[in-house]
């Protein structure tokens, strides 16, 4: 049953928010574009740029030595995260001779980089980063010396928003590269993106479990794809920008750091 409206009562049914259908002009079926399309079609049908998938070369950038692998993290455009970067971040730590990767006993890993990290390009800076490198200094730690410190996700996040499944997966291969080159005697991950990463071939459903169920004992880091081996110690804990907000906290880190240290030196 089909109504024969004016153009005045369709005007008073609009304002009420009413919708009526009437069939009144047979639908307009758009044709499929030929699979050979002239190069001269209109440049709003154009695909737009696609970023450069990671993925696809992850066996390359298995190969890459230090110096190449830091040129790939400055150029990587893997992601849409590129697009808003003022600076990748590849970490911190001493500097290795010859464009070798530096000698280190520990590896800090964090999640993404934030507003200051992104200006200056350096990972932890801020009053996150103070709190880092006072956690350190404590333990007799400087970020120049015996430790490196980098981050999953080498650009920053829209407004610090939390890295996504498919920016870990791009962005992933490239912190594997740098713990398979530095060889850390120890890991220190801190909150809930770090440690989901470094734990994804040692724990099962890791990414389902609360960090505070894994924080409090030793975990392995084993790089993907690999199976068996002794791996890689690692003590998994609170991010500092998460202490800042849940002060009482603090203590819970401090005794992840002591676990840290007597792990390191039962192994030594």
């Amino acid at each position: 049953m089909s109504l024969d409206l004016d153009e005045r009562q369709r005007a008073m049914l609009a304002e009420m928010g009413v919708r009526v259908w009437a069939p009144e002009r047979p639908a307009v079926v758009m044709p499929v574009a030929p699979p050979t399309a002239p190069a001269t079609a209109p440049e709003r049908f154009a695909p737009p740029p696609q970023p450069v998938a990671l993925v696809s070369r992850v066996g390359a950038v298995g190969d890459l030595n230090w110096a190449d692998l830091q040129d790939t993290v400055k150029g990587c455009r893997a992601c849409g995260l590129c697009e808003g970067r003022q600076h990748t971040v590849f970490g911190a730590g001493p500097t290795g001779a010859n464009g070798q990767p530096p000698r280190v006993d520990w590896l800090v890993v964090g999640e993404a980089p934030g507003e200051q990290e992104d200006l200056r390009g350096e990972p932890f800076v801020g009053q996150a980063g103070k709190l880092l490198d006072n956690m350190l200094l404590a333990i007799g730690l400087k970020r120049t010396e015996s430790v490196f410190i980098a981050n999953v996700i080498k650009c920053r996040p829209p407004h610090n928003r939390n890295p996504e499944s498919a920016e870990i997966a791009q962005c992933s291969p490239l912190l594997h590269r740098q713990i398979a080159l530095l060889q850390p005697k120890i890991i220190l991950g801190l909150g809930r993106f770090s440690v989901n990463t470094l734990l994804a071939a040692t724990v099962p459903d890791v990414e389902k479990m609360p960090l505070g169920r894994l924080r409090g004992q030793v975990h392995r880091y084993l790089p993907p794809g690999e199976v068996g081996g002794a791996g890689i110690p690692v003590v998994a804990s609170y991010h500092p920008a998460y202490l800042l907000r849940n002060l009482p906290e603090k203590a819970k880190s401090w005794a992840d750091l002591v676990l840290a240290v007597q792990t390191l030196k039962d192994s030594s």
